[in-house]
């Protein structure tokens, strides 16, 4: 979260309060502000809860790391909120150019493994999301049908602020709007989910092994997408 810096802990109480229709979280009375200043105010009392938390939790010096609910209310209130429609532009391209469309074209094993986790997701798409994804062999990009993109765009941009803060997360980690979708939706569970995004490197795995600094990189992006399905499922009211 740029801008915000450590600082020494100046509190005895992390609190919530209701602000009309929105919750805010008070340290000692006074009212929490965003990095930009803003009034941190969020859409329902479980996540003014689980902010307040994070910070009663905080030690003597102030951790950003630890208060991950924290940095995600930030972002949809700084950013999110700011530039609403780029953000969902900027998402909603990914159906143009899905994870799940894109498959192998060798070896065997890959192109039938891929068909049997990938196209159920497909398949729910169309049937679910009136979405028709088309897949395609290779990695040359080929066009899928505009209004079929135009609806699911639309499904983005109707998100709330909170909520495209956390799909945002969900699509680009995954590399799948098909993916985000399926996962506020709870198609699967959400491990699940994320392990259908990663049906290429576990084959690459298989051949190679593993790689240390890669599992890392890997665990790391998947509690990065687990915590932004919880702050979607948080953010509803």
């Amino acid at each position: 979260m740029s801008g915000w810096t450590k600082n020494k802990r100046f509190w005895k109480e992390a609190t919530v309060s209701a602000q009309g229709h929105e919750y805010t979280v008070l340290l000692d009375g006074r009212g929490l502000k965003t990095p930009a200043k803003a009034d941190l105010r969020v859409p329902t009392a479980k996540m003014a809860e689980v902010i307040a938390s994070e910070w009663q939790a905080q030690g003597e010096e102030i951790q950003p790391l630890t208060m991950p609910t924290t940095r995600s209310a930030n972002a949809a209130i700084d950013k999110v909120r700011i530039q609403h429609s780029e953000v969902a532009d900027m998402i909603a391209e990914y159906g143009g150019s899905d994870l799940v469309c894109y498959r192998a074209t060798e070896p065997e094993e890959l192109i039938r493994k891929q068909a049997e986790l990938w196209d159920p997701m497909l398949s729910w798409a169309a049937s679910e999301l009136k979405a028709p994804l088309v897949p395609v062999s290779g990695v040359m990009h080929e066009s899928q049908d505009a209004t079929v993109l135009a609806s699911l765009a639309k499904r983005v941009h109707d998100l709330t602020d909170f909520e495209l803060a956390a799909f945002h997360d969900l699509v680009s980690l995954s590399g799948s709007l098909v993916l985000g979708f399926a996962a506020v939706h709870s198609v699967h569970s959400v491990d699940e989910i994320w392990d259908l995004s990663r049906v290429d490197e576990k084959w690459q795995e298989s051949l190679w092994g593993e790689d240390e600094e890669a599992q890392e990189l890997a665990e790391i992006k998947r509690q990065a997408f687990l915590h932004a399905d919880r702050f979607f499922r948080l953010s509803q009211l």
